[in-house]
């Protein structure tokens, strides 16, 4: 990609963190974020088509991210508690990007684009996988119920609500087993 490409996404992406970890996502208009990124108007839009597309772009990429840096994703069907201890480290070292981007009205982006990232990579693990209505709604309550135990008891210590966590969600599997 060319340098000069790259250093205007760059600088797009740097000033929208700056004004998302300041404001909602609704309020920032691109000629702001144009302003801040030292850009014009057009430059922007060039590469998105409007905030709410930079913003979904950059939530899809943390999320990939987050399950990228999983060293053993096939762990998620054979011991669900370490495959859990691996996704809360991604989420550690992501953590104020995801803080800055899942906030206010877009919360709920974040569990969707998981919940459906994480079936890709149990399909990927197991191509024949089809899960269950139960199992599915289990995913999906272990996904949500996660997120907004972590989202709102993170300020208590984010290891000690990632256990509390962890053991929910290890007793909840155990149950289904």
């Amino acid at each position: 990609m060319d340098i000069r490409i790259e250093k205007t996404r760059r600088s797009i992406i740097n000033a929208f963190l700056e004004l998302r970890s300041r404001k909602p996502l609704e309020k920032i208009t691109v000629k702001e974020l144009a302003g801040l990124a030292e850009i014009n108007k057009a430059t922007f839009y060039l590469h998105y088509h409007d905030t709410y597309d930079l913003s979904e772009s950059l939530e899809k990429d943390v999320v990939q991210s987050c399950l990228r840096s999983i060293q053993h994703p096939e762990l998620i069907f054979s011991d669900t508690r370490q495959f859990i201890r691996e996704l809360e480290d991604a989420f550690v070292a992501n953590e104020q990007l995801i803080k800055i981007l899942f906030e206010g009205s877009r919360s709920s982006s974040f569990v969707s684009l998981l919940e459906n990232d994480l079936m890709a990579v149990m399909r990927s693990v197991r191509p024949d996988y089809e899960p269950s209505s139960e199992s599915r709604m289990m995913l999906t309550y272990l996904i949500y119920g996660g997120y907004y135990t972590y989202f709102k008891y993170c300020d208590h210590g984010i290891k000690s609500v990632m256990a509390l966590i962890e053991k929910l969600s290890d007793s909840i599997v155990c149950l289904y087993e």
